[in-house]
């Protein structure tokens, strides 16, 4: 089967940086994205692309891997031992990673029983209003990932043939090579370390035992998460291979702004203008709440920076019990130019308060 070329898909050039790679994937991944594109089965298969290849090139040492056998495709053989060249359009990556800890895990063993092996955990980004963050909310998502292909029940062998024990490693999974002293041990040659070998792949993984998917879920979003909160749902990062756990999804928070509200640790602070009148004589102003608004007593003679705290009426406390507090931050609304009559009350009440403030700056 032809594989696509992850460096093609993502548009970048085979010596782009990670970074470079991760831009490109997130340019694509939000033009593409289901939701952007609902019914569009084109856009989705096109995001499943890009994901596959975002999931190799993303990991420094599966794009090792991957580099390597671009550099010589036939050194590769298919996951079932067939000795077809090159390598499938999914996980190749993921496939490598995956051997040579099945290969690890069965150093010990020779029974030719295949290691169950849990899931890979998932992350996905969702943005979500500052409302919402502080109210909590159920927030659809769609997370590109694998599923156990339904025909062969996640074997990877064609319905009714099953994998055989690898003759050369008998199910180890690995080969071991007199080296002197030592023993040198490396993934087996023939089933690269699966210790099985599909002889009749499953036409609809083609022997993967998965298949690539967009799953769709609504997550709730609890009250009072914040800029790069982890939400996690277990069991729905991928699926398990050889009866081993699904993983986690882990989706983490992107929060808007609030025109009004800026987010301090568990608390929020609103900056509040006063006049020059109210600075100096004091009064009762209305300031915002997250739930409406209150009355606040300003003190006369209050400053600049100076600040007030409502306890208690800030958001709710994510892991912990209670709410946070709002804090209002003074500043004085001054105006940019004076009129005539404006003009004519500052010269009246610098009359009243006369002397130099910054006397004592020069003081010896």
């Amino acid at each position: 089967m032809a594989a696509q070329d992850h460096y093609k898909v993502l548009g970048v050039e085979r010596k782009a940086s990670q970074d470079e790679i991760k831009k490109a994937y997130r340019k694509l991944a939000r033009k593409y994205h289901p939701d952007k594109n609902p019914g569009d089965a084109k856009a989705e298969e096109r995001f499943k692309q890009i994901s596959t290849a975002h999931d190799v090139l993303g990991d420094a040492d599966k794009r090792k891997e991957y580099d390597r056998a671009l550099a010589n495709p036939f050194s590769q053989t298919g996951r079932g031992g067939t000795g077809q060249p090159g390598f499938d359009t999914g996980g190749f990556g993921d496939i490598l990673s995956d051997l040579f800890g099945q290969a690890r895990g069965r150093a010990g063993g020779g029974s030719g029983r295949t290691r169950a092996e849990r899931g890979r955990d998932l992350e996905a980004e969702v943005s979500i209003g500052f409302e919402q963050a502080i109210g909590g909310a159920q927030i659809p998502i769609s997370v590109p990932t694998y599923e156990r292909c339904p025909t062969c029940a996640g074997t990877g062998a064609k319905p009714g043939t099953s994998p055989i024990v690898c003759p050369r490693c008998n199910g180890r999974g690995i080969e071991s090579e007199g080296q002197g002293l030592f023993s040198i041990s490396q993934p087996c040659s023939l089933c690269h370390g699966a210790g099985t070998i599909i002889e009749d792949p499953c036409p609809t993984c083609d022997g993967e035992g998965r298949k690539r998917t967009v799953k769709r879920y609504r997550v709730n979003v609890p009250a009072g998460v914040r800029e790069g909160s982890r939400i996690r749902l277990a069991g729905k990062g991928e699926p398990g291979r050889n009866g081993g756990a699904d993983g986690d999804l882990f989706v983490v928070t992107h929060v808007q702004d609030s025109p009004v509200f800026a987010r301090k640790g568990d608390n929020v602070e609103v900056e509040v203008p006063l006049t020059l009148p109210e600075a100096l004589r004091g009064g009762e102003i209305e300031v915002p709440t997250l739930n409406g608004r209150k009355t606040l007593r300003v003190p006369p003679g209050t400053r600049p920076g100076s600040v007030q705290r409502l306890r208690g009426e800030g958001p709710k406390r994510l892991g912990k019990t209670g709410h946070g507090d709002i804090h209002y931050r003074f500043t004085l609304d001054l105006p940019d130019k004076l009129n005539a009559e404006q003009e004519a009350a500052v010269d009246d009440l610098a009359k009243v308060f006369n002397g130099n403030p910054r006397s004592k700056l020069f003081a010896s």
